[in-house]
Parts: C-alpha cells; structure tokens; sequence
C-alpha cells in the first residue's frame, strides 16, 4: 500500500516534484548523522565477545550488553520525543551528539578498573544520546520532502548508516578483536591480562569525533519545519492509530531479530560445525552482514520510489525467513553465507516500517517517533532470549542449541510479513467534534 499524504501537513511543504534544494543541503548533512549512529551501534557486536573473553561471561550475561543499550531506547525513547518536540529537530541532534561523547568518555575508566558494569553504565549514556539523534533524525528527514517518496528517502539516507555498519566491524576487529585468543581456549589468566587500551583510545576518539560533529551542526543551518495546529474537538494522540501500535511491534521485532543475529555471528562462526574461524577472522565476517544491509539499503532507495513499500517489506521478510532456516539446515561455506545475506533483506526493514508507521500523523508525528524509538528496546529483548537458548542444555550451549536460537529471529520476521501485507493499512481514529 502506498504511503498516503499525511494529514496534517509540514508548513514548509516542497513541490510534488521533488525535494526543494535547500532541503536536499539538509538531507545531505543528515548524513553524518546516520553515519555515525550506525557505526557507534555496530561496534556491540565487536564488543560482546570481547568482554565475553575478558570477563569469561556466558552468552546470556554478555548479551546485557545489548539490554543496557537497546534498554536505552525503551526509558529514553519517549522523554526524547518530548524534548525534540520542545527544542526542535536540530536542537535534539546536538544534545544526542554531546550525551553520545559524554557515554564514550565513559569507556575510559570502566576499561581501566576492568569493571563490566561500569561497561554497562557508559553504554547506556552512549545510547541515551543514540535515542535522541534517531527520536530527531529519522522524522525529520521522513518530512523533508514529498510523503510518498518518504520511505525511499529515508532508505538512503540510512544507507549511510549501513555504510558505517559495514566499516565498524573490520576496524573494531582490527583494533579489539586481534588482542583476543581464541574463545575456545581462553584462560581465566589469559582473560586477566588482556590490554584494554585499545577499547579506551576507539571510544576516546569517537566521542572527540562527535564533539566536532556537533559543533559543526551548531552553525549549519536547516529548514525548520512545523505541523499545522490540531483542528477543533481533535482530541487524538499519536497510539489512537492503529498502523502505528503495530508498527510499535514490527520495529520491535525487527531491531531484535537484526541484533540478535548481529551479535553471535563470532560466536555462530567460531563453531566448528560451521566454519570454526577465530574471533578475529569472524569479527570480519561480521563487516559483510552489515555491507549487506549497506547495499540492500542503496538499491531499495530505488526500488521503493517505484514500487509499494508494503510490497517490498513482505518481500525481504520472506527472503530473511528463507535465509535463516538454510543457515540452521546446513554447515560450512553455505550455513555461514546463508546467514551473512540476511543483512540484504534486513536493509529496507527499518526505515519502511518506520515511514508507513508516522504515514499520516502530521502534529503527531514527533510522539510517534518517541515511540517508535522505544520500540528498538527490541534489540534489549530478543538478544538476551536468543542468548538463553544458546546457553540451554540442548547441545550444552554447543552449535545444536545455537542453531535453534536462530528459530527466533525467524519468528519476528514472520511478524513483519504479516505487517508488510495487513498491518500497515491505516484506520485513522475518529475525531470528536463539539
């Protein structure tokens, strides 16, 4: 179904024709901004074994690491919201910027008295200052523009994102991951003696990245765009609309299925039954999952300014599903390959759930991407269900349980099939009138 023209619409709306030029200026520092969001997430999945090796954790306790991120989403994700309503779009950047930095700072003295829960703690701000970039960036750049061509635009603005997505792992395996022995051989004294420092100069140096990043964005200057005021006896709010509740659930499966596979992908190809590589040589394996999504995202930009991004979602949710179940059916080359594309199918995922989600809710559409933020807390939920599974007794947490685990993520897709094909459809709420 085609995105239908919201409501309530921007009052500096462009041309149907396309994008004025001052928007496409905007667009482009936008940019950065995905960039960066992306390239600071994607390192969990560098940093989950790791600090599995340095604190000899269990898959279940490691994976706290993606609760205490993507938690974030969930307590920040509507304060966000407000607060982006309050100072604006820009305003929301910088503070998402500047709490970004403060959380990498932080890195410095949890690496240096080898505590996992100040590991905790810095990821947290981390993500706080993710959550606001993502409450103001992903709207803004929906509404810069014509609304039919929303999910296109948004699909290649994240494919930045996704560029990010493929860089961060090959210099966080470089960085980190060459300083790790083998997982399977690891020693409580090996674990003891490991150098943080490469942990403390990465985040060192992303959080002065994001520092200049935000002063640079302080003297830039974007359209400022504002919704049309309620009309009289409009009572709505934004969870009145049904396709955005369930959009709620399809950004949280999502975001959970996608970390979830993210995340163990060392793991999934330190096993001998697959490809039994080193962390190090899978940590690089790690960079084509997320180049996958980086491509699928470019070519979709395409592909969904022509054809019904409810269309395009069914399709890559079915090849997601298809892609999992041959990866736990099979060994080696095709059980490693199988699960590295599903980053293809996971590439429009996101960005098209979002845009038919806010489709038509003009004043309300600043909420709704608070809720919508809270609903990455999926990445929170799924990864750590995963990890009981894989630690469970079927196989002793060996290659067998791992496989099952991956029956999960495939349940969430089956999710998103059903949302691409019924659960988008608007039933716009009745409003109450004097």
């Amino acid at each position: 179904m085609a995105l239908a023209a919201p409501a309530s619409q921007p009052s500096a709306a462009p041309t149907a024709s396309g994008p004025a030029p001052r928007y496409t200026s905007a667009l482009a520092s936008l940019t950065v901004l995905f960039f960066m969001m992306g390239f600071i997430t994607c390192l969990n999945d560098i940093l989950i074994p790791y600090l599995k090796g340095l604190f000899t954790l269990s898959y279940a306790k490691v994976n706290l690491v993606n609760s205490c991120f993507f938690g974030a989403y969930l307590f920040m994700g509507i304060p966000a919201g407000l607060l982006v309503k309050r100072i604006g779009y820009k305003g929301g950047m910088l503070v998402g910027f500047l709490v970004a930095a403060l959380g990498c700072f932080l890195f410095y003295p949890a690496a240096e008295s080898r505590t996992f829960e100040l590991f905790l703690g810095a990821l947290f701000v981390l993500a706080s200052g993710i959550v606001t970039l993502q409450v103001a960036g992903n709207p803004y750049v929906s509404i810069l523009g014509p609304p039919e061509s929303a999910s296109a635009r948004l699909t290649l603005t994240q494919a930045f994102n996704s560029l990010a997505t493929f860089i961060a792992p090959f210099l966080g395996a470089a960085l980190i991951l060459s300083h790790l022995p083998d997982l399977k051989q690891l020693s409580a004294s090996q674990a003891a003696a490991l150098d943080v420092s490469p942990v403390q100069m990465l985040y060192l140096g992303i959080g002065a990245t994001l520092i200049l990043i935000s002063l640079a964005l302080s003297v830039l200057r974007m359209p400022q765009i504002a919704h049309a005021p309620a009309a009289a006896g409009d009572t709505t709010r934004a969870w009145s609309y049904r396709h955005l509740l369930l959009g709620l659930v399809g950004i949280f499966t999502y975001v959970g299925a996608e970390v979830a596979i993210g995340s163990h992908i060392v793991s999934y190809l330190n096993q001998p039954e697959v490809m039994g590589m080193t962390a190090l040589q899978a940590g690089y394996k790690v960079g084509l999952y997320w180049g996958a999504a980086m491509v699928g995202r470019f070519i979709g930009a395409a592909v969904l300014s022509k054809l019904r991004p409810g269309r395009v979602l069914v399709f890559n949710a079915v090849g997601a599903v298809a892609l999992v179940l041959l990866s736990i059916s099979s060994r080696g080359e095709l059980a490693m390959w199988s699960l590295l594309a599903v980053g293809l199918m996971n590439s429009i995922m996101f960005p098209t759930i979002f845009t038919l989600a806010v489709a038509g809710l003009g004043r309300h559409t600043e909420e709704a991407s608070g809720l919508l933020s809270a609903a990455i807390v999926g990445g929170a939920v799924v990864p750590p269900m995963f990890g009981l599974m894989a630690d469970s007794s079927l196989g002793g947490g060996g290659v067998h349980a791992l496989r099952l685990a991956f029956l999960l993520p495939v349940l969430c897709y089956l999710y998103i099939l059903w949302y691409g094909l019924k659960g988008h459809q608007r039933q716009d709420p009745a409003v109450a009138r004097p």
